[in-house]
């Protein structure tokens, strides 16, 4: 098919929620580069929104999906499923949980926190502790809870009313916070380092001073990691960067490598307040799902591809820098390890973006002033100097 059929099969039959899209099909991909209908290769900067950590088509991965497939794809929870244990104890026994539950994605998965720490103090006989505060800029789902957990008004006013009691307050504000907690807060939940709303880290004595809140005040900690964990940010986790650890966290995106797969990570005694029939899901933690999953975790863990995105980012932001510089439209560039926003002082971001893509480059765009980067852990410096020399051209035309 054709560029223009396949637009026009799109449009007729499926539901119009990404708008235009860019003017681009992909036909494979191998690394850190995809081929178009045409041919036209371009470099992936965007790494499906912080999901292919290995890059494209990785053998590890590809490997690992075909094995399991041929054995069997699916089969009920009712039954013992080996790849689910096994990426169980591999998960636990490289970060701070002792239990997981497998969910279908980073959404999920975060709206399985919510219950579990709801849960946990209507089991301890405190049912009235069940509100939730989060951070405003967040991002936490599109499920109706984790959409009310968002702390984005533009997400959330067409679907009014919201699931109650949740409330947001601003990032790196330690007294709002602190203001918000009542007798009837089960939880905070955050992310690390805000992604979908432009890259916004939070500050360390801020985390460490919600983790000693929490502690005083008995409230249950959950760091979303869907997008900075997993070697993202130069760690493997983002909690590491804090010097903290969290109660419950979340995982996905990269979880798979690009398959659906997502994670609620507790610690006790939180894990243990789920029961038989209190969760569940069809197509959590199924057999292929957790073999790719397996597969990628054991290619970021043994490869020590954190490693390579802490250098690899150190690198990237330094170059950004110069870029910032010697162009006055760049004000800002921020970010941990090759999670990096670049923040602009004109609305420039999406026709930035859009000339990458002429230029061959994939990159994301938040709002109309920041521009995104979410590359495969697997990038080199000389995939950054190309990207780098090619935006420096689009910056001095602009």
């Amino acid at each position: 098919m054709t560029l223009n059929e396949i637009i026009a099969l799109d449009k007729k039959y499926f539901m119009n929620t990404f708008g235009d899209r860019l003017p681009v099909c992909f036909t494979k991909g191998q690394g850190m580069k995809l081929w178009d209908l045409d041919g036209k290769v371009y470099y992936d900067f965007l790494g499906g929104i912080a999901v292919n950590a290995l890059g494209h088509s990785h053998p590890a991965l590809v490997s690992a999906i075909v094995e399991q497939a041929q054995k069997f794809i699916h089969c009920s929870n009712y039954y013992y499923i080996e790849p689910q244990a096994k990426l169980a104890q591999l998960i636990v026994e490289n970060s701070c949980c002792d239990k997981v539950f497998f969910a279908n994605s980073g959404a999920e998965a975060n709206e399985g926190a919510i219950k579990l720490a709801r849960l946990y103090f209507r089991k301890k006989g405190l049912p009235q502790k069940f509100e939730i505060i989060t951070l405003e800029k967040s991002f936490h789902g599109r499920t109706l809870a984790t959409l009310a957990a968002t702390g984005q008004e533009k997400y959330q006013k067409n679907y009014c009313p919201l699931t109650p009691k949740f409330l947001s307050v601003p990032m790196n504000d330690i007294e709002a916070l602190r203001n918000a907690i009542t007798e009837y807060t089960c939880g905070i939940m955050l992310e690390p380092i805000q992604g979908e709303s432009g890259v916004n880290p939070a500050n360390v004595d801020y985390i460490k001073q919600v983790r000693e809140i929490c502690d005083e005040k008995g409230v249950i900690l959950i760091f979303d990691e869907v997008q900075c964990g997993l070697g993202r940010t130069g760690k493997m986790f983002a909690y590491e960067h804090f010097g903290i650890e969290p109660d419950i966290f979340t995982l996905a995106k990269a979880l798979g490598g690009g398959f659906p797969i997502g994670a609620l990570c507790a610690k006790e005694p939180f894990a243990s307040a789920f029961e038989p029939g209190d969760h569940g899901s069809t197509f959590g933690g199924n057999p292929l799902a957790c073999s790719a999953g397996l597969a990628a975790l054991s290619t970021i863990i043994n490869d020590k591809l954190y490693e390579n995105s802490a250098k690899m980012g150190d690198y990237f932001i330094s170059e950004l820098n110069r870029l910032k510089d010697k162009h006055s439209i760049i004000t800002e560039v921020r970010g941990k390890g090759l999670m990096i926003g670049v923040q602009l002082n004109t609305p420039k971001a999406v026709e930035i973006k859009k000339k990458s893509l002429e230029k061959g480059f994939l990159i994301g765009s938040v709002g109309d002033n920041i521009i995104r980067m979410l590359p495969p852990l697997i990038i080199t410096k000389d995939d950054i100097d190309l990207f780098i020399r090619t935006i420096e051209g689009i910056f001095s035309k602009l």
